[in-house]
């Protein structure tokens, strides 16, 4: 996920508008799509559940912007189905539809995602919010979950959470990028008062600390 693109959030919010005319939560959609194409998202991932609705096409959009890949995930064949009827064939080609367990899958095989949007009328969102904070490696991610006023949602996530009253409310969470800690090492070259050779050694220290003469 690279920096903030004004340019990709505005064009994937005017795209967003003609899907809000159709949708329930207009306004979710229009944010969804601008908020995911403004920062570049290259792997979106939404978690529904039940069929998928406008929401997913408005990552669809974003992802016309960004060049990204959006993955749907679905509980079983009869949500996929249903999800055929409601987004229609023609949008279809544009989203990689997978069934399973979401928690799962993110773990396992999403962990790079850098944008994911989870239903949080799902019994285990939190759990799926935490497999993407466990799956984190290089790029920092933004996850969404909509339907937050449900009962349980983790509107007590941390401190970049927030809560929007948008549709049936917002969460969203930034999550940074892994650091890995690595050790510092010095060469140290000594002399031997007697013979003359000299002789080198790494020696490895903590951070923070040093060598001092």
């Amino acid at each position: 996920m690279a920096s903030w693109s004004a340019e990709n959030a505005t064009k994937a919010y005017l795209k967003s508008l003609k899907l809000g005319q159709k949708a329930n939560e207009p306004d979710v959609v229009e944010f969804v799509s601008a908020l995911a194409a403004g920062n570049n998202a290259q792997l979106m991932v939404v978690a529904c559940s039940g069929a998928a609705d406008y929401t997913t096409l408005a990552l669809v959009a974003a992802a016309q912007q960004t060049g990204g890949r959006v993955v749907c995930i679905l509980r079983g064949n009869e949500e996929l189905h249903m999800s055929e009827k409601v987004l229609g064939v023609t949008n279809l080609r544009h989203i990689d539809f997978v069934i399973g367990e979401a928690q799962s899958l993110v773990l396992n095989y999403y962990k790079e995602a850098d944008f994911v949007v989870i239903d949080c009328h799902l019994e285990n969102h939190e759990g799926i919010l935490r497999a993407v904070q466990m799956g984190k490696k290089q790029n920092r991610a933004v996850v969404v979950g909509t339907n937050a006023f449900a009962k349980g949602s983790w509107r007590s996530g941390g401190a970049k959470t927030q809560l929007l009253p948008i549709g049936g409310g917002l969460l969203v969470t930034r999550i940074a990028a892994s650091t890995i800690e690595r050790r510092r090492s010095q060469w140290v070259v000594k002399v031997d008062k007697c013979t003359g050779e000299e002789h080198v050694f790494r020696v490895r220290f903590p951070q923070g600390k040093g060598i001092q003469a």
